[in-house]
């Protein structure tokens, strides 16, 4: 298997890219949280999420070009977003956004790939503080040793409520 990793095109991976991520919402809606989680992940899904989803990527890589990477194997079979430097005041360092690879990738490599790819994106961003962070729900024991093999470590909690 030769997977190629990449900037993200919109031009030709926008559909590709569509789906991914909502693979990887129903997925961490499935994987954590529960069934009231996996239903409001679930409702969210719509054609209009789609298209506010997909606007807000455009508007992302205009200020940072390399924000999403993809990687191809026969199609997308993966992505990570980086958000653009503008946004890295939100928790004073980089953002990973998303990190997502089809279950057939796991295990391949291929996240390896897409979090180095992430990483090189953030190195080239003016940060308040040289960090890279990303929320990883506390159920997901298996994301959470990848990131920890990559040198993550538990750097606060996230919280949430109804509004």
């Amino acid at each position: 298997m030769t997977v190629e990793i990449r900037r993200y095109d919109p031009g030709t991976d926008r559909d590709a890219l569509w789906e991914l991520k909502r693979s990887f919402e129903l997925t961490l809606a499935s994987g954590t949280g529960g069934v009231e989680k996996e239903r409001s992940y679930r409702g969210k899904l719509t054609e209009g999420y789609r298209d506010r989803y997909l606007a807000w990527v455009d508007r992302c890589l205009e200020e940072e070009p390399a924000a999403v990477t993809v990687a191809e194997d026969d199609g997308l079979v993966g992505y990570v977003f980086v958000l653009p430097e503008s946004l890295a005041m939100i928790w004073d360092a980089a953002v990973i956004n998303e990190v997502f690879v089809d279950e057939r990738h796991r295990g391949t490599g291929v996240a390896d790939d897409l979090v180095a790819a992430a990483v090189s994106v953030a190195r080239d961003q003016r940060l308040p503080i040289d960090r890279i962070v990303l929320d990883v729900d506390r159920d997901n024991e298996r994301a959470r040793a990848f990131y920890a093999r990559h040198g993550f470590e538990h750097w606060g909690e996230m919280v949430a409520r109804p509004l």
